[in-house]
């Protein structure tokens, strides 16, 4: 167990470029009590920074840690949009940026969110840049997000560039949870109708096959097929259970490790009727609008393209975008190299090259973002208005057949009589 926790601590004091986190309490000058949390090398370094800020600091102790390393929910994309509208508001106020991380610090309830902002406040107040203090968090801020900070810096438009970072990931957020929103009412219901459906083939059904054996009939060719499909339930279900755990492990293994499968998931997703097309105009919309932020901040256009890649979120638009880099950096022209890969809309292609004629690339790309935004929010309504009925039919024909297959040997009784 003293192992498991050094080992946690060694973790987060990695994580936090060698600093502690410290409890204390103490007193201000009219004699009020106070507590709270302070970033330390060591406790005499506390109690001098609180010192400073005029706090006598009666008691100063390290903060413990689980044996099962940080506490605290995971960070999500949506609480690094809301840190980078945070910074970007209180940046455009005229707020230092130092005084701007402890205050967003200060009102975070999420201990790792928490000792992140502080891990980067204390990175740039140890002379690093904001770009190399994020960087050192590659798994929440990104290579786009890393390289759009870099070069707000660099111009002197740092409030600029978070305020358009902030847009930029509220808009993708937004776009990603309505396609999930989509999605996952559907997966939900089909899910409850195969367990109810799973519960009546392994509990209810065999309750009917020994009252039909009483009456010594001969069942109807539907109600033997259920009847089968039972006993088939009963005595194997747990490997139909170890076979659907093991597979969907299985797949989000390949997934994650094989490029080539990825690359074959995708590809087979956007050739989906209906929602292939939803798919399609997100990667396009995330590519228009990604292109067009970082283009925008002074990123030179190979370098954007290289960062836009990777936030298609599609292998098939990534391996695009790789080969219209390749074509742009030995002088093509960004909407000839589009057109080469022959995946992108005509429309797209068109503004594109509106926007390199007229000087204007970053505006006629965050229309085309626009547009195809505007596409993917009305195709997921239509979908979830249009997914209702065939759900209730999935639903009727799952769950009211084997009702029906139950009661067809009591018809058939009955007209007997």
């Amino acid at each position: 167990m003293a192992t498991a926790t050094a080992r946690a601590k060694t973790t987060a004091n990695r994580s936090l470029g060698g600093l502690q986190t410290f409890h204390w309490e103490g007193t201000d000058k009219r004699g009020q009590k106070l507590k709270g949390e302070e970033l330390g090398k060591n406790a005499n370094l506390v109690k001098a920074n609180l010192r400073k800020q005029g706090i006598n600091a009666t008691k100063v102790a390290q903060k413990r840690l689980s044996i099962f390393g940080q506490s605290g929910a995971a960070i999500k994309p949506r609480d690094i949009a809301v840190i980078s509208r945070q910074l970007a508001t209180m940046m455009k106020a005229g707020v230092p940026l130092m005084q701007s991380f402890e205050m967003i610090a200060g009102g975070q309830t999420n201990p790792r969110l928490k000792d992140m902002l502080n891990a980067i406040k204390a990175d740039v107040e140890g002379g690093s840049s904001l770009s190399e203090a994020l960087n050192k968090f590659p798994a929440y801020f990104d290579e786009l997000f890393v390289n759009l900070v870099r070069a707000g810096e660099s111009a002197g438009v740092l409030d600029i560039v978070l305020d358009t970072i902030a847009s930029y990931k509220e808009n993708l957020e937004t776009l990603k949870g309505k396609i999930k929103k989509a999605l996952f009412y559907p997966a939900a219901v089909i899910a409850v109708a195969i367990l109810v459906s799973a519960v009546i083939l392994i509990y209810v059904v065999p309750q009917f096959e020994s009252l039909f054996k009483g009456f010594g009939a001969d069942l109807p060719a539907f109600t033997r097929m259920i009847v089968d499909a039972s006993e088939f339930m009963v005595s194997y279900w747990w490997a139909m259970l170890l076979g659907l755990v093991g597979s969907i492990f299985a797949f989000t293994t390949a997934l994650r490790r094989s490029r080539n499968f990825a690359r074959l998931v995708d590809r087979l997703m956007l050739r989906l009727p209906i929602i292939g097309q939803i798919l399609h105009n997100s990667a396009v919309a995330r590519f228009a609008r990604t292109l067009a932020i970082t283009f925008r901040a002074g990123v030179p256009l190979v370098e954007a393209l290289e960062t836009v890649a990777g936030a298609t979120g599609n292998i098939i638009y990534d391996e695009a975008t790789q080969r219209i880099k390749e074509d742009v950096s030995v002088g093509h022209q960004l909407n000839l190299a589009m057109k080469q890969v022959n995946l992108f809309p005509l429309m797209v292609i068109q503004m594109t090259a509106i926007g390199e004629e007229s000087g204007a690339l970053d505006t006629m790309l965050i229309k085309a973002a626009e547009f195809y935004e505007q596409e993917v929010n009305n195709a997921v309504d239509a979908l979830s208005s249009l997914l209702e009925p065939f759900i209730m039919v999935i639903i009727g024909v799952m769950v009211g057949g084997l009702v029906v297959g139950m009661y067809l040997p009591i018809f058939k009784m009955a007209a007997v009589v």
